[in-house]
């Protein structure tokens, strides 16, 4: 009679004791868990021993199992080491689920509106448990995920991977390696900083070539969901980044693997006869199964590359946040994505229709038509050099373009305005400017200048002192001080420069780095001097104004002729910032 009115485990116990019963129960619900295994076959397939039942229990999960029925049962023991598939693919799909995990951790503490987004970005990083870590893995991550996937790519094309049968397998992965790019993009906005709505500006702006005019006015609206990204291109980029994209990426992923599983995974060039695709023949003696071989494989390559990615976030990497955005200032050197420079690069080389929007469609198409192109029957390096010499010409165009896309290739921009940003530029890419760092109480109430670095200590004074008189003579510092003022009240009466005190050392090492500075670009700027003022602006707020005053000449300005007669006797340039007392700025690790 059962113990309880239905057949339980308290049966189980009584019929056959404690342990046996715990056993039996442990090890039924463990061959559900597998769809097959039991904890005898776990047992054998970790100690590398052959299956002592039959027909082999490891092969059961990729047909009845709901994680395992999309690989393979087993594979060629020659696509198992680390040629020719360089574990790229698997790689690429890992940081799929990588980048779900962690953004689902960030999503928790995220609102995609202007006036919250950025407040929410310091909330994560300074007050969410492990918030840093985890946005520095999202954003290593997705670097990551699109350099593999490209390299996945670059691979698959090396050894001609994508001939027949294995077209639209290839076709499949150009839209995921795009889908992979978007995603990357769609999520630069997020953080709403100057670096992300600056760089996505720049790449949103590129949809404005698409011919005619009509479409791309409207698709370029669409995108920003107005003239100006603002909310709804926030909103807009966000929907697109945790569910439009990642549902193609997702169904385009279960797709392309069902594709590989189909052909299977094609072997080296060598170890196949030309014309013949014996993948799916897998002779016995040369099977791994994937359960143990290939799974422990790609375990330890998940451990591997998280490992790698905990080690670079904890001590030598950290995603950049800037200021607060502002549509009302554009930052000096503004680029898109790294993966998007080749475009930028190849937008200077003229037409934005042909460069920005024709040109990427061309290269996209020729990517899925390739297996269409290259239709000969040989895989070996030998037979397709000609192809080979092709995609190299295309990778190092690619590569130049990119630099070309550099903010400093093509692109002149004021030296004055390069020197004066490298003094005020708020915090990017773990650098800032060099007196955003400067103490509070080193910023001693005054007027510097840069001809008391010139001078030795000695004569410091005496060169400060020669600058006052010069700059009373010739009527410099009453237009500096008007420019001062007409920006923004600055509560100085007169300029009389003096040395910086003694105990003001990191002041001191500022005036320094802004004389060198002058001094790399005697060229633009000749004869320049560098100034520094402090003012009290608040009880608790200082303002440091910069400026530059030099004498400009032909050869500086550019100019021949009669133009060259008429040079204005000094120029200034000016710019400012505030510091507030309890502020505080400092290098990230790893800067």
């Amino acid at each position: 009679m059962s113990v309880l009115p239905f057949p339980s485990f308290l049966d189980d116990v009584k019929e056959k004791g404690v342990k046996r019963a715990i056993l039996e129960g442990v090890n039924e619900v463990t061959e559900r868990l597998t769809a097959g295994m039991n904890l005898q076959d776990i047992r054998e397939a970790l100690r590398g021993e052959p299956p002592s039942r039959k027909p082999n229990p490891r092969l059961t999960p990729h047909a009845d199992g709901f994680w395992l029925h999309m690989r393979p049962s087993y594979f060629n023991r020659e696509v198992t080491g680390l040629y020719p598939s360089f574990r790229l693919g698997w790689l690429s799909t890992y940081f799929v689920f990588f980048e779900t995990i962690t953004g689902i951790f960030l999503m928790i503490y995220y609102t995609p509106s202007p006036e919250v987004a950025y407040e929410n970005m310091l909330t994560i990083l300074s007050n969410v448990p492990m918030g840093q870590l985890m946005r520095d893995l999202h954003r290593l991550g997705a670097e990551a995920m699109v350099l593999i996937v490209t390299l996945h790519m670059v691979r698959t094309f090396m050894t001609a991977s994508y001939k027949k049968p294995r077209q639209f397998t290839w076709a499949t992965g150009v839209i995921l390696l795009a889908a992979t790019l978007f995603l990357s993009f769609s999520g630069y906005l997020l953080p709403w900083d100057q670096l992300a709505l600056w760089a996505v500006t720049i790449g949103a702006s590129m949809a404005e070539a698409v011919p005619p005019e009509i479409v791309g006015t409207n698709i370029n609206l669409l995108l920003r969901g107005g003239p100006e990204i603002g909310a709804n291109g926030l909103l807009r980029f966000y929907l697109l980044h945790v569910l439009a994209v990642p549902a193609i990426l997702f169904i385009f992923t279960g797709v392309h693997y069902y594709k590989v599983i189909i052909h299977a995974h094609s072997l080296p060039p060598k170890a196949e006869n030309i014309g013949e695709d014996t993948a799916k023949r897998v002779p016995l003696d040369k099977r791994v199964y994937f359960i143990p071989d290939v799974l422990t494989s790609e375990m330890m390559w998940i451990g591997v590359s998280t490992l790698v990615l905990i080690i670079l976030c904890t001590w030598f990497y950290h995603a950049p946040l800037e200021s607060h955005a502002d549509p009302q200032v554009t930052p000096i050197g503004t680029t898109a994505p790294w993966y998007f420079l080749w475009i930028q690069g190849a937008l200077k080389l003229g037409d934005k229709v042909f460069w920005g929007v024709i040109f990427p469609g061309i290269v996209t198409t020729l990517l899925v038509i390739m297996p269409y192109l290259e239709t000969g029957v040989s895989r070996r390096y030998a037979h397709r050099r000609l192809v080979l010499s092709i995609g190299f010409f295309l990778i190092s165009f690619v590569v130049v373009l990119s630099y070309m896309g550099l903010p400093e290739f093509g692109v002149k921009v004021a030296a004055e305005a390069e020197v004066l940003d490298a003094l005020n530029k708020t915090p990017a890419h773990n650098q800032m400017g060099r007196l955003l760092p400067v103490p509070y109480d080193q910023l001693v109430v005054g007027v510097y200048t840069t001809r008391e670095v010139d001078a030795d200590d000695e004569n410091a004074d005496e060169a400060v002192a020669a600058f006052n008189q010069e700059l009373g003579e010739n009527g410099v510092g009453e237009q500096l001080l008007s420019l001062l003022r007409d920006r923004d009240k600055l509560n100085v009466q007169s300029l009389a420069f003096n040395t910086v005190p003694a105990d003001a050392p990191e002041l001191r090492a500022v005036l320094e780095e802004f004389d060198d500075l002058l001094e790399q670009y005697q060229r633009d700027l000749p004869n320049a001097t560098g100034v520094i003022i402090v003012t009290q602006n608040q009880d608790n707020l200082k303002r440091v104004d910069s400026a530059i005053i030099w004498t400009p000449t032909a050869e500086s300005l550019g100019v021949e002729g009669d133009s060259a007669e008429n040079l204005p006797p000094y120029q200034i340039q000016a710019e400012h910032i505030f510091i507030h007392e309890n502020s505080q700025y400092f290098a990230a690790p790893g800067a």
